[in-house]
């Protein structure tokens, strides 16, 4: 088990969790194609997973520096990070037709809390083959992103919900 020390790991994930939140805002202050990629552009449930994924990653590849294998339990959780931050954005604005920041605020604090507690949970040694998994899951998300920024498909995950009226321009 590769241990963490509990005021390395509580200040990582707040910085992590602060970071996530500022990255919110960068494509609004600086637009443009790398910024996007980083940061959400519209108020969508899938552009919200870019603030679990590109904070935790850095993250993980901080916390790890110079520990082998060390980060293949963090690249494990990342993208059921990202699958919970959709699936538990989806029961809030979509089923139960939420709206407060709030409880968004929530989701994402508790989606990172669970990020970061996870991958302490496992034992060693991360090697093999089946080790590679989590990598290519998260270059496979990570590829996710690029492409449904560029190319959004006609999905509810993927439409604005920022305006009052959206919820009368959703596809079922």
């Amino acid at each position: 088990m590769v241990y963490y020390g509990k005021k390395t790991l509580l200040w990582t994930a707040l910085v992590t969790i602060l970071l996530g939140g500022a990255l919110h805002f960068l494509y609004q202050y600086l637009p443009g194609s790398i910024s996007a990629l980083l940061s959400p552009i519209n108020e969508s449930l899938w552009e919200h997973v870019k603030l679990v994924y590109w904070p935790y990653l850095l993250a993980a590849f901080w916390l790890n520096r110079g520990r082998p294998g060390g980060i293949r339990p963090w690249l494990l959780v990342l993208p059921g990070l990202c699958a919970l931050m959709l699936l538990l954005g989806y029961l809030y604005h979509i089923t139960l037709s939420g709206e407060a920041m709030w409880v968004d605020f929530a989701i994402y604090v508790l989606v990172m809390g669970l990020g970061f507690w996870l991958p302490t949970q496992f034992s060693g040694p991360f090697q093999g083959v089946k080790w590679m998994l989590p990598f290519a899951l998260t270059v496979i998300v990570g590829a996710m992103i690029a492409v449904f920024t560029l190319a959004p498909p006609d999905h509810i995950l993927f439409v604005d919900l920022s305006s009052a009226s959206a919820w009368f321009q959703i596809p079922c």
